[in-house]
């Protein structure tokens, strides 16, 4: 049951999945940075599907054509020389979306700037994968605990509007969100630490790295 539980959250935080969930989360913050009115909105939905499929699915389908020709262990990339590929595919992607968002004035620069603080610690990653393996997976959250610290700095009194029965807007802190988050980047580096997937070093080197990425990708876009 444990060890099923720990899979589910490994499989739900993949750290691919971290700008959409940081798209998500700044939708609901504010979807009129935007341009729209709400989350449910076609224009909406349609980024969403492109940040998803640049993100997530292309990188994590290469991923999977390397397993498949042999020049990966598994998808879970279990050897650091496993990870080498994956990470180049993954940054290339990521930078070039993030060159793409950035002159866009329908995009906000928090989210551009969220992408970047992404590429930076995936490089940062792969800079590191070369002497030891680190979690990606804390990397992930870590970038996402990051990115909210970094949006909490700038504006403290940030509020997720979300909408209930009968079109009843509440206004959650963001603070308390991440809050929430902290508690699933602890459940995250517990999980990673029981599939025995790394040593505690490499998951707490991981959380660094993502938090560090995003402060280092505010001096470039304010």
């Amino acid at each position: 049951m444990l060890r099923t539980t720990a899979s589910f959250i490994s499989w739900i935080t993949h750290p691919l999945l971290a700008i959409t969930y940081i798209y998500i989360l700044l939708l609901f913050i504010n979807p009129f940075d935007f341009g729209f009115t709400k989350w449910s909105d076609p224009g909406a939905v349609i980024l969403f599907i492109r940040i998803f499929l640049t993100t997530f699915f292309i990188p994590a389908f290469a991923v999977l054509m390397l397993t498949f020709i042999g020049l990966a262990k598994s998808i879970e990339l279990p050897e650091k020389e496993d990870r080498i590929a994956p990470y180049i595919i993954s940054g290339i992607f990521y930078l070039w979306m993030f060159r793409n968002l950035l002159d866009n004035p329908d995009i906000p620069s928090s989210f551009s700037r969220a992408i970047l603080g992404a590429s930076i610690g995936l490089f940062l990653a792969f800079f590191i994968n070369i002497f030891d393996k680190i979690s990606a997976h804390t990397v992930g959250i870590g970038g996402i605990l990051g990115f909210i610290l970094v949006f909490l700095f700038q504006h403290k009194e940030a509020e997720l509007l979300i909408q209930g029965l009968n079109d009843v807007i509440h206004l959650i802190p963001l603070s308390l969100f991440f809050l929430f988050f902290v508690l699933l980047a602890g459940l995250v580096g517990s999980s990673r630490l029981y599939l025995k997937a790394h040593q505690p070093m490499q998951v707490y080197g991981g959380f660094i790295i993502g938090i560090i990425a995003q402060f280092i990708a505010l001096r470039f876009v304010p």
